[in-house]
């Protein structure tokens, strides 16, 4: 395995500095969400196989209830974030344009609310002492939890926690950068529920043999490296505050800047002997192994100018975008595109009735101020898109080899490797719409 040959310091090479926006909503303490008559649950959250139904219609369901499951190594259970019934599985479509399997589950009964659903998930004692639990159960009850990464991925996290003779793991690094604009949920996670998140990531050193623990966390949020600082006392893990600079998240671009350690291009982080892990799927794997509960909620960010009152809301899997934006007031009169995510890798709601998953990290409301641009043009070929490239890819060919289906020389400048992180087309002056064609490049490429 190799390891750092070069010292870590805290950056990585290109990257931009797209506005932050954190002002909207980092001050906002988490609100819970009063239970909604109705979720939509979609039985494909995650990368890999989907799931099928596995509970009838009619059929009383609990919160924690899987719904649905399948026997695949790459993917993870569905379960229940409302007690009620379900109903008969319809078709839904995510805001990345798939459609899918969801099924409907009507509340019904006495629901945990409020403060107490939040210490239900997030709150009161988390154990440091784990030598009681074996490595491979925090796996298996990551599986069994159907737990996968917050971040926006949705790689099944039992996957990575898996001990791999062949390939093994030195270091476990958490990302708290949350470098996308906007966006606040892991720093508000990280303020306010730092001790299950030292334990998930204790929980994923033990599970794996990892010796460094690591939390990466952009210099622009002071008070969330105080917190964690103060919550990892007496334990191995370091907390490294490193540059603001997008992409900073990335996972190549935190493991360089914490690390030394250069991913190449498709390498994987395991290839460097390191699994990456969002906070909040590090605290959603201490409840898991340590309460033997489910990701059911996750914590979502309302922001921008288009938004009456920006919040972060711990929400239940499958509730709808225009649930949690009636609870934060409804949109501005001059709100112009909602997104699901932050505005550099989310994509654009056709249809605000679309229920998160459990890979919603945001809602980003932008007013036509926010959206006006320039009309696109042809390139220039003025390289700006490669000097912002954090993988230092050729975005302008990838993008104009996918738009005119060029797919060999999309093959040959790496289509696949790129992460979509959105800093070339922020870079672009003649505004051509890189990542979208990048997408639509992904989806259209022959396999073979």
């Amino acid at each position: 395995m190799n390891t750092a040959t070069t010292p870590a310091t805290g950056t990585f090479p290109r990257g931009v500095h797209p506005p932050e926006g954190k002002r909207f909503a980092e001050d906002q303490a988490i609100e819970v969400l009063p239970s909604p008559p109705l979720v939509l649950i979609p039985v494909q959250q995650h990368i890999g196989a989907p799931c099928a139904p596995t509970v009838k219609p009619r059929a009383k369901v609990q919160v924690g209830d899987v719904i649905a499951d399948v026997k695949a190594f790459i993917s993870a259970p569905i379960h229940a974030s409302l007690n009620g019934v379900a109903a008969k599985p319809v078709k839904t479509t995510l805001p990345n344009g798939r459609r899918v399997e969801a099924i409907p589950i009507t509340a019904a009964g006495e629901q945990l609310e409020g403060r107490a659903l939040f210490e239900d998930v997030y709150g009161g004692e988390w154990p440091r002492d784990l030598s009681d639990y074996e490595p491979s159960s925090i796996s298996q009850a990551a599986r069994a939890a159907g737990i996968v990464g917050q971040g926006g991925a949705a790689f099944p996290t039992a996957v990575k926690l898996m001990k791999n003779a062949a390939k093994p793991v030195d270091t476990i690094l958490l990302n708290g950068a949350e470098c996308e604009p906007y966006l606040t949920a892991d720093y508000r996670l990280m303020l306010e529920a730092a001790d299950a998140i030292i334990c998930g990531l204790l929980l994923a050193g033990h599970a794996t043999g990892a010796k460094e623990l690591l939390i990466g966390i952009e210099d622009n949020k002071p008070k969330a490296i105080a917190q964690m600082k103060v919550a990892a006392e007496g334990t191995p893990v370091r907390v490294i505050p490193v540059q603001t600079k997008y992409p900073q998240g990335g996972e190549k671009q935190l493991i360089y800047a914490t690390t030394g350690r250069v991913v190449p291009t498709g390498g994987l982080p395991l290839d460097k002997g390191v699994v990456v892990l969002n906070v909040g799927t590090a605290a959603a794997l201490a409840r898991a192994v340590v309460r033997g509960k489910p990701l059911t909620h996750r914590v979502v960010t309302l922001s921008g100018a288009g938004i009456k009152t920006p919040k972060n809301v711990l929400a239940p899997v499958g509730v709808s975008h225009r649930a949690l934006i009636d609870f934060c007031g409804g949109l501005q009169d001059n709100a112009a595109r909602v997104i699901s995510g932050g505005p550099m890798m989310g994509f654009t709601l056709g249809d605000l009735d679309a229920p998160i998953t459990k890979g919603t990290s945001g809602i980003t409301i932008l007013t036509h101020q926010d959206v006006a641009k320039a009309e696109e043009t042809s390139c220039v070929r003025c390289g700006r898109c490669v000097d912002v490239c954090p993988l230092n890819l050729v975005p302008t060919r990838l993008a104009l080899a996918a738009r005119y289906r060029a797919w060999d020389v999309a093959k040959r400048y790496h289509l696949n490797a790129c992460i979509e992180c959105g800093s070339c087309a922020f870079a672009c002056p003649a505004q051509i719409p890189l990542v979208q064609l990048i997408r639509l490049g992904k989806a259209q490429m022959p396999k073979s």
